[in-house]
């Protein structure tokens, strides 16, 4: 399974490390649990970038990283019919449980969770801590850069 984050360039370095998530938090886990966050696709991790930006704010310095989970390590799927109705619209504690618990259990070294920002779609969760997640394949980061009609009002 390939996977992209879409970053700044001076973070990618640690892109893969979880070290943001650990230190900030996100949708699904709490501060102090590392998670990395990817997309299955680089289109999903432009959107999940750009939606998460200031408004009107243009990185000049972004960059897209691919990689790889080997047919043999595991994955996991977050079955949406686990979830609460509306857990698109928030960042509550049941998702931090969610993802906490998933990376606390090292049952597998990605869990796929489905997208809020494209409902249908799906990011992956990676375990830095899971025992195959060195088995994973990190290519070298390319300069991304968005559409400059992102940024246009209307």
């Amino acid at each position: 399974m390939r996977f992209w984050r879409v970053c700044r360039a001076v973070y990618a370095e640690k892109a893969a490390t979880g070290e943001g998530a650990r230190l900030y938090g996100g949708r699904w886990n709490t501060r102090g649990v590392p998670v990395v966050y990817a997309s299955t696709s680089l289109a999903l991790a432009a959107v999940e970038t750009f939606v998460n930006l200031e408004p009107g704010f243009r990185s000049p310095d972004l960059v897209s990283i691919e990689g790889e989970v080997p047919e043999k390590v595991s994955v996991e799927t977050l079955p949406l019919k686990s979830l609460p109705a509306g857990w698109h619209e928030s960042r509550d504690e049941l998702l931090h449980k969610f993802g906490n618990e998933w990376v606390r259990s090292g049952k597998s070294a990605a869990l796929l969770v489905p997208s809020a920002a494209i409902r249908g779609e799906w990011n992956v969760l990676l375990n830095p801590a899971h025992g195959d997640f060195r088995k994973l394949k990190i290519k070298t980061p390319t300069p991304f850069e968005f559409d400059l009609r992102m940024y246009a009002r209307r």
